[in-house]
């Protein structure tokens, strides 16, 4: 598709240049996802270094860190609205910029205000990183090819999460935390302009008005059905592996430190290399919600087992792989949802869908606290297992909402072979 496009940018040998080139732009966009991921996890590198520079305790370092989500979760829809009608080559050249602009008060900034802004304008500029992958698979490759290429990037991103921060620290100790920010800022100038003058600028040619795109998608009932369905999923990966995961394990099953810290990241091992094996499971069945109705029934299972406290740490290793496996699904959901409107707003339906399924996180993080206190509070052991045990209730529920959604498509095509039969009779 974008072959014919990318030639009039570059004339020459026609077929080297149209696959080379698609697979170097897709390339820069999973790069981009990656540098955020690391400039996302940063302050936690730095947290000793950005407290003695500024003179903060750890609550106000929290915000710090936490203001992050709110400039990526805002942007979400003017970002997607924007890739749709003017294309990724300005606009994420622009948000890359954005990043680099909110690291340069870690440097020069004497007043800790300013890196409170800087680090809502990374967040801002971030939010383009996974929206300007969703767009340029889109504009790159077939529609077949989608989630696998998506599932990519997505390896890449959370690869640059699990192992970048080791290097970053040695890096750190090595030349200091400044230095270590420069060369971040640097990179960041020269992804852009790798961005500016390869990304292809193309524009839509779409009329409608920015309110109508946002009703198409806010009032398409499938679209928010995968969307609902979807965020009911996501307890594994944000209620459980980022935040209640550790302390389960220490007072359900009385793991050391050390070990209950460790085990919930091994979900982020597995969905960083499962998450290819869940696209090529889905796109060679051609049934992906099925695969999706799979991952939810096999999570439900294993977190089922998982608040009983009877499992041991060799099978809660495995299961903890799969579970990582599983959460890829919201690739899958993702572009599920996309498939419901037209090509048009597409961009913008993987935005809100990519927003909903985030904001369904602050939910499980506030009722499984909320849960273990009404229970007794962290003293209180067995409250842990009833805080978790919201996860496999809105797993099943989760299923539950994509069985209906496989049950209304099976209808909407019944409706449509009767109507293609009666338009040939």
């Amino acid at each position: 598709m974008i072959e014919m496009r990318l030639n009039d940018f570059f004339p020459g040998n026609k077929m080297f240049i149209s696959q080379s080139l698609v697979w170097f732009v897709w390339l820069i966009a999973s790069i981009f996802y990656a540098y955020q991921y690391l400039l996302r996890v940063m302050p936690n590198i730095m947290l000793v270094d950005l407290m003695q520079q500024f003179n903060i305790d750890t609550t106000i370092f929290g915000q710090f860190s936490g203001i992050y989500y709110i400039g990526y979760s805002l942007m979400h829809l003017p970002i997607g609205i924007m890739l749709d009608r003017y294309g990724p080559r300005k606009v994420m050249t622009g948000c890359i910029l954005l990043t680099v602009i909110g690291l340069l008060p870690i440097i020069f900034a004497k007043q800790w205000m300013y890196p409170i802004l800087g680090r809502a304008l990374i967040g801002i500029g971030s939010s383009a990183a996974i929206l300007g992958v969703f767009k340029i698979i889109r504009m790159t490759f077939t529609e077949q090819r989608f989630t696998r290429m998506l599932s990519f990037s997505v390896t890449i991103g959370l690869a640059g999460a699990i192992y970048g921060g080791g290097p970053v620290s040695y890096m750190c100790a090595l030349w200091g935390y400044k230095a270590v920010v420069q060369l971040f800022a640097a990179i960041g100038l020269v992804l852009a302009c790798i961005t500016y003058f390869i990304v292809p600028d193309i524009k839509s040619n779409h009329k409608a008005t920015i309110l109508a795109d946002i009703k198409a998608v806010f009032t398409n009932r499938k679209v928010l059905l995968v969307c609902f369905s979807a965020g009911m999923m996501v307890g594994p990966l944000e209620g459980f592996a980022d935040v209640w995961g550790s302390q389960f394990l220490k007072h359900i099953y009385g793991f050391e430190t050390t070990t209950a810290n460790y085990l919930p990241s091994i979900i982020f091992v597995g969905m960083c290399f499962g998450a290819p094996v869940l696209s090529l499971i889905a796109e060679k069945t051609g049934y992906y919600l099925g695969t999706i109705i799979g991952a939810a029934c096999a999570m439900f299972i294993i977190f089922t087992l998982l608040v009983t406290g009877g499992l041991t740490i060799e099978s809660i290793t495995i299961d903890f792989i799969l579970v990582g496996i599983g959460c890829s699904y919201q690739i899958l959901a993702i572009y599920k949802a996309s498939t419901y409107v037209s090509e048009n707003i597409a961009g913008l339906t993987t935005a809100v869908a990519n927003m909903i399924i985030m904001s369904f996180g602050y939910a499980f993080h506030s009722i499984i606290g909320f849960i273990i206190h009404a229970y007794g509070g962290p003293e209180v052991h067995q409250s842990f297992a009833y805080g978790i045990s919201v996860i496999p209730i809105t797993l099943f529920l989760g299923m539950m909402g994509f069985l209906a959604l496989g049950f209304l498509d099976r209808i909407t095509f019944r409706k449509l072979s009767v109507n293609a039969n009666k338009s040939i009779i």
